[in-house]
């Protein structure tokens, strides 16, 4: 695929189309998705959360099921392409040092981790070349981040996720930072968090490119922030309403008939906000119903299942199989601009062109 963008270059990684697609799960960005978006250019990322999810067996040794999903997706992606396959990882999930282990063994290209500071990853994968890229909300995040890795480990992040709080899903941000919308707030927070890294940058004599996130739609916006300094840019729900996407039909028409004033802000199980669409589910709990809860995951270090109001893993299974009266729909800020399903391909083809354009402005 041809484009006038530069490449996104993470450790000794060349991304020829600037855009890794961002990990959503449960089961929503598995290999079938990941590899398209590889395929055609970009950084395809595999979601670990929640791979042990859907059957009786598994809820009995969920970490032994969780491992072995994450294996079959990352050998699938492989067997469909030879582009960059990432894996995402959360530093909240139990069995964090078991997927970080399994994704170095099964040679994927990069581990995404956020949901928390990851400062132990780089123990996780030490000896390998895997590349290493953490997702933070603040400068000083970022700068904990680098301090901890550099002095215990003497490794460095190979790239840096800016994710700002337009994003869908968990959010690393406090609720007041949430709503009202605070549009530029991912733009400062990509001018702050590049002050930090360029002087390490200069310190050390490395490149640790910047990739931000977060309410990033179209090529136009995919521009803005290569003109901020940003090296490339995370895409997550607009993937969502491609073929490739896994999840029912019934999930990609949720978006496509999702109207801004359906886009709300929960309380998760997991103690974090979230955004995500309305569903009956969600109006259940936000009026205080409570889902009975029997968990046999214990997938999540903050989640308490004696207190959760409903189980996050199962609400989320349920949408991409298109239970979606009993589910969490996580989406972006943006799911209302969304019209109409697109392949993969199509969908590239659209940013890549915009953003190129865009940029030739003067």
């Amino acid at each position: 695929m041809s484009n006038g963008l530069e490449p996104l270059i993470v450790g000794d990684l060349q991304i020829k189309i600037p855009i890794i697609q961002g990990a959503m799960g449960v089961k929503v960005s598995t290999a079938s998705l990941a590899s398209a978006v590889a395929k055609h250019g970009g950084a395809g990322t595999i979601a670990s959360v929640g791979l042990g999810c859907g059957t009786e067996e598994n809820e009995t040794n969920f970490v032994k099921a969780s491992r072995e999903g994450l294996e079959e997706e990352i050998r699938q992606s492989r067997e469909l392409t030879q582009g960059i396959i990432g894996v995402n990882i959360m530093v909240a999930l139990n069995n964090y040092e078991d997927l970080a282990r399994t994704a170095v063994r099964e040679k994927a290209d990069f581990i995404v981790s956020g949901a928390g500071l990851p400062l132990k990853l780089p123990e996780f994968a030490d000896g390998s070349s895997i590349r290493l890229v953490p997702i933070v909300s603040s400068p000083r995040a970022a700068d904990i981040i680098i301090k901890v890795w550099k002095k215990r480990y003497n490794r460095l992040p190979d790239a840096i996720i800016v994710e700002g709080p337009l994003a869908g899903g968990h959010l690393g941000f406090k609720f007041e930072d949430l709503e009202p919308h605070k549009e530029d707030m991912l733009e400062n927070l990509v001018v702050d968090v590049l002050k930090v890294v360029k002087e390490y940058e200069k310190r050390l004599g490395i490149n640790m490119p910047i990739i931000a996130a977060g309410g990033i739609f179209d090529g136009k916006d995919v521009a803005r922030f290569l003109r901020l300094g940003a090296k490339g840019v995370q895409i997550a729900t607009r993937f969502v309403t491609t073929f490739e996407c896994p999840v029912a039909d019934e999930f990609k028409q949720l978006y496509l008939a999702a109207r801004e004033e359906d886009i709300v802000i929960i309380k998760s199980p997991v103690g974090m906000p979230g955004r995500a669409i309305m569903t009956k589910l969600i109006d259940k709990v936000m009026h205080g119903e409570k889902v009975p809860v029997k968990c046999n995951y214990r997938c999540i270090k903050t989640c308490d299942p004696k207190t959760a109001p409903y189980c996050i893993a199962k609400a989320l299974f349920n949408a991409v199989i298109g239970n979606l009266d009993n589910a969490v729909v996580f989406a972006g800020s943006n799911v209302s601009k969304m019209k109409k399903i697109v392949s993969v391909e199509e969908l590239m083809n659209s940013i890549v062109s915009e953003a190129t354009e865009e940029l030739d402005k003067v």
